[in-house]
């Protein structure tokens, strides 16, 4: 069933993030809330070529920074034993539309997502599960990426950048989100590249990116 169909003539709706949405929505909201969905990984599989990252790919001998690429961004996998922390916010009567509309372009047409409904789980004591809209990348999609090692994966984030800014950033913001929100939670998968990227940098104290404050690498 589509997502415009589950939520036609519905006045509310939830959408929740788990990537660049934990910290940059960009539509407006009623209301947000954190908590997680179940049956699903988040991994750095899949491609960006407009937001994190070029449409070039690099060349065949060597991963560097005069040879355009695809950023790597995270989307989710289907996995029964696992869950996945993040935002779901509520947009209400027309916002509803207009999120939509921009979550379109955003994520669809420039990020190759597709659209799924899931059950998520809020944090706080007390509060039901409520059915939430979220983009999901799979590997139908030309710029789906695929597993590849922490190290492969950190080495590529390292180097590339696209219109919103260094794929770096996008790494570091979830980080710095997970460990904020849910301290207690050790995301392996995105540690690990975390820890990679800052060991390709181990020279440097910080890592500073164009118009954003200083960003710290493994800063709790």
């Amino acid at each position: 069933m589509k997502p415009q169909d589950i939520i036609k003539e519905k006045s509310t709706l939830w959408i929740f993030g788990y990537g660049s949405l934990v910290w940059k929505p960009d539509f407006d909201y009623k209301r947000s809330t954190i908590g997680h969905i179940m049956g699903y990984k988040r991994r750095f599989w899949h491609g960006d070529d407009f937001y994190r990252g070029d449409k070039k790919k690099s060349c065949l001998c060597c991963v560097c920074p005069c040879c355009p690429q695809p950023g790597r961004v995270v989307t989710l996998v289907e996995d029964q034993e696992a869950c996945t922390w993040g935002v779901a916010y509520e947009v209400t009567d027309s916002q509803i539309e207009e999120s939509l509309q921009y979550l379109n372009m955003r994520e669809v047409v420039l990020g190759g997502y597709i659209t799924e409904m899931v059950e998520f789980i809020p944090k706080e004591k007390g509060q039901a599960p409520l059915l939430a809209l979220v983009y999901i990348a799979t590997s139908d999609n030309p710029i789906y990426l695929g597993p590849a090692s922490d190290k492969e994966i950190a080495a590529q984030i390292a180097v590339c950048r696209g219109n919103t800014g260094h794929n770096i950033e996008y790494l570091v913001r979830l980080a710095e989100f997970m460990r904020l929100y849910f301290p207690e939670v050790e995301d392996e998968h995105l540690f690990s590249i975390e820890a990679a990227v800052l060991n390709i940098f181990h020279d440097c104290e910080e890592i500073k990116l164009p118009d954003q404050k200083p960003l710290l690498l493994g800063a709790t």
